[in-house]
């Protein structure tokens, strides 16, 4: 059981090293798949959580989609 439990640790270091999916075998024959975790929304920093979001750009950057007196109006 220690070399199966070595070999299995092994190619999940691989597959977590190199970011690639590898298909398990038994004779031949695929009977599983190990592919890289996707990281949750906890390990993503903030601004990698919102373009997950999706939407569009509405000013170029360093413009604001806001007039002054509406920043006004929110404090």
């Amino acid at each position: 059981m220690t070399d199966f439990k070595a070999r299995c640790l092994d190619v999940i270091r691989k597959v977590e090293k190199s970011r690639k999916a590898v298909t398990i075998r038994r004779r031949g024959k695929a009977v599983a798949r190990l592919e890289p975790a996707q990281p949750g929304p906890e390990e993503q920093k903030p601004w990698e959580q919102l373009r997950a979001l999706g939407g569009s750009l509405r000013a170029a950057p360093g413009e604001s989609v806001f007039e002054d007196q509406q920043f006004d109006a929110q404090r």
